[in-house]
C-alpha cells in the first residue's frame, strides 16, 4: 500500500537556487507513494517590514539564519529520490492537493530584470495579504483589487543530466524546473523525463495567483504545500516510449511545452511536442496534426521573465482521444 511522506523546509531539506545531479536525495520512496513538500519563498531583502504586521514562517526565518549557499533565486524542498527510476523512464508527477503556507505573498520588479526593464529601471515590491480561509488575495494598487487564488509550484523538476554539472533554478530546461506554468496546479499531472537514477524530484516557487507572461518577474510568490504522488513509469510507458521534455495533463487538457531564450523558437518548441504527442496518439500523420493544431490547439506564452522564454499548448481532452 502507497505510504505517505512528509518532508517540512528546514536548512537541511532545502536547496536554494540549483539543480545537480550531485545533491544527495533527502528522502527515498517507493513509486507510488505520496510526498507531502513544505515549501517556502522568498530572500531576506524581500520580506515584509515589521510593521507591516505579516509574520514571517518561522520554517522560512531558519532558512535564512543558516545563511545556505545560493545559485539561483528559488528555495526548493528535496530532492526526493523514487526506488526504480532510471535515465529513459518518466517521473509521473500527480499534484493531489496544494496547501497555503503564509498569509501573505510578495510581487515585485527590479532593474534589468521583467518583461520591461527600459520602461521600469528602479525597484518595487509590494507585500499583499492573503485570506487563506477565503482563498484570495488584496492587491494593494489603485483603490485595492481582490483576486481569487489559484495556487501552483512555479517550480517542479527532476535532477538533470550529471555532465550539466549544477545549474540555476531560474532557466526552465528539459528537466523541467522554473516552468511557471499556472496550469499545472491542484488535480495536475506532470510527467517529467528521468535522467540520474532515482529522478530527483525537487519543488518551490510558490504561486498563488499568476497571469500568463508572469510580466513583472513574479507572481503572487508565497509558501505553499504540496502532495506529490511520485510514480515512475518505466521507459516511458507505452503512451511515451521516448518523452525528452516536460509534458503535463489536467482534467480537461493535455499540455505541450517549449522553452527558449527566443520567444518564437519557444513557441516552435510547443507545437512540435503538441504535434509530436498527437501523431503518437492517433493515426493522424505530422502534417494532419500541424493542420489540427491550427484549428483547435490553443498556445499560451507561459512566461518571458526567466531568460528561458515559455510557451504551452493546450489540447482539449475528448476532441481526439
Amino acid at each position: 500500500m502507497p505510504a505517505t511522506h512528509r518532508v517540512p523546509a528546514t536548512p537541511e531539506t532545502i536547496r536554494w537556487g540549483t539543480f545537480d545531479a550531485s545533491h544527495k536525495p533527502v528522502l527515498e520512496v517507493e513509486s507510488g507513494d505520496l510526498v507531502v513538500l513544505e515549501c517556502v519563498s522568498g530572500a531576506p531583502d524581500v520580506m515584509p517590514p515589521a510593521s507591516s504586521g505579516l509574520v514571517i514562517t518561522p520554517a522560512l526565518a531558519a532558512i535564512h539564519a543558516s545563511n545556505p549557499p545560493r545559485l539561483g533565486p528559488h528555495i526548493l524542498t528535496g530532492p526526493i529520490a523514487v526506488k526504480g527510476a532510471e535515465p529513459g523512464d518518466v517521473l509521473r508527477v500527480d499534484i493531489e492537493t496544494i496547501e497555503l503556507g503564509a498569509d501573505w505573498g510578495f510581487c515585485g520588479f527590479r532593474p534589468l530584470g521583467g518583461t520591461l526593464p527600459e520602461d521600469f529601471p528602479y525597484k518595487r515590491m509590494l507585500h499583499i495579504p492573503v485570506d487563506r480561509a477565503a482563498k484570495t488575495c488584496r492587491v494593494p494598487v489603485g483603490p485595492g483589487v481582490t483576486l481569487p487564488l489559484s495556487p501552483f509550484f512555479g517550480v517542479m523538476g527532476v535532477a538533470p543530466p550529471a555532465e550539466w554539472g549544477a545549474i540555476s533554478t531560474k532557466e526552465p530546461r528539459a528537466h523541467g524546473g522554473n516552468l511557471d506554468n499556472k496550469e499545472i496546479g491542484e488535480g495536475a499531472t506532470l510527467f517529467l523525463p528521468v535522467h540520474v537514477a532515482g529522478a530527483n524530484f525537487s519543488a518551490g516557487d510558490g504561486h498563488g495567483v499568476q497571469g500568463d507572461g508572469e510580466v513583472c518577474i513574479n507572481a503572487l510568490e508565497m509558501c505553499l504545500t504540496g502532495h506529490f504522488r511520485l510514480s515512475v513509469e518505466k521507459g516511458g510507458g507505452a503512451k511515451d516510449p521516448a518523452l525528452l521534455y516536460p509534458r503535463a495533463e489536467t482534467k480537461t487538457h493535455f499540455i505541450s511545452m517549449g522553452m527558449h531564450e527566443d520567444l518564437d523558437e519557444a513557441m516552435k518548441r510547443a507545437l512540435r511536442e503538441m504535434i509530436g504527442f498527437i501523431t503518437s496518439r492517433t493515426n493522424l500523420s505530422p502534417a494532419d496534426a500541424y493542420q489540427f493544431c491550427s484549428l483547435a490547439v490553443d498556445f499560451h506564452v507561459t512566461q518571458t521573465v526567466n531568460g528561458e522564454k515559455g510557451v504551452h499548448g493546450l489540447l482539449k481532452k475528448g476532441l481526439l482521444f
